[in-house]
């Protein structure tokens, strides 16, 4: 299978890359962190048949294009579209810049929106293809503290489950994942921001070798519509949404429980 991956130069990205390499797939790997990339491609040097690396900025549209155009020239097709590459960072909207709000709409929902754009053009003209957008639990229930990348992660959510019903009928699958806390650099960087504590309320932090291996395993080969890792959270999460008000009288006691949690935190 030939696969195109955003955000490859560290976190979720970086072990999809390698796992998906590992797993024989060709792949082309992406990151707007051009030295990074090199960095991990670099025990591919030998690979060029099976392995494209490209600096991309998901918020160019014109970047998008000419970063697909490598594949289509090398391969004449990507079977799926891993958009991965994302952005955080936690504050309260009273103290946000509105710098901070352009951001992570441009890199969590439009970047996602243009790779997708350029992707289905060219699925729809071949009758086959697979979209698999990263989204969040936090795109599936509201989360204070981090609500511009909440905000962020629902409009992918909303535009996957939409865009879905267009392209099912053009033989082009999209699957939207929403993953709870990953142990990534991006989880690191919450550590010290109190704000975030309700990233840290779930039992458990996922690792990025589990989420890869619900990616590689279950999306690629049996393309749902929307994977919620882990379910049993996923399923409070969809609760929480259908009733706002819970949040009132859940919020303060999952934001103590975070905080505990985001205390003993343990970076890298």
């Amino acid at each position: 299978m030939i696969l195109m991956i955003t955000g490859c130069a560290g976190g979720l990205g970086k072990e999809l890359a390698k796992e998906a390499f590992a797993a024989g797939h060709s792949i082309l790997i992406t990151d707007i962190n051009e030295k990074e990339l090199k960095k991990i491609a670099s025990p591919w040097k030998n690979e060029k048949d099976r392995v494209l690396v490209s600096k991309l900025d998901v918020t160019s549209p014109n970047d998008w294009k000419k970063v697909m155009d490598l594949a289509y020239k090398k391969w004449g097709k990507i079977d799926a579209l891993l958009n991965v590459a994302g952005y955080l960072l936690p504050g309260y909207i009273y103290e946000v810049p509105a710098a901070h709000i352009d951001r992570h709409m441009d890199i969590n929902a439009k970047g996602v929106m243009y790779g997708t754009r350029e992707a289905a053009a060219r699925m729809v003209a071949a009758g086959a293809g697979h979209i698999v957008n990263i989204a969040s639990l936090a795109g599936v229930a509201p989360i204070s503290g981090i609500s511009l990348y909440s905000t962020s992660k629902f409009a992918v959510r909303g535009f996957s489950l939409a865009i879905a019903q267009e392209l099912k009928e053009k033989n082009v699958f999209v699957t939207v994942v929403c993953p709870d806390a990953i142990k990534t650099p991006m989880l690191d960087l919450q550590k010290d921001y109190e704000q975030a504590s309700m990233t840290f309320s779930g039992d458990k932090v996922l690792t990025a070798e589990e989420v890869t291996g619900i990616i590689l395993g279950k999306v690629l080969t049996k393309k749902p519509l929307e994977v919620l890792i882990p379910g049993s959270r996923g399923i409070l999460a969809k609760i929480g949404n259908a009733f706002p008000a819970t949040a009132g009288i859940l919020g303060p006691m999952l934001k103590r429980k975070g905080l505990k949690k985001q205390s003993t935190y343990v970076k890298g």
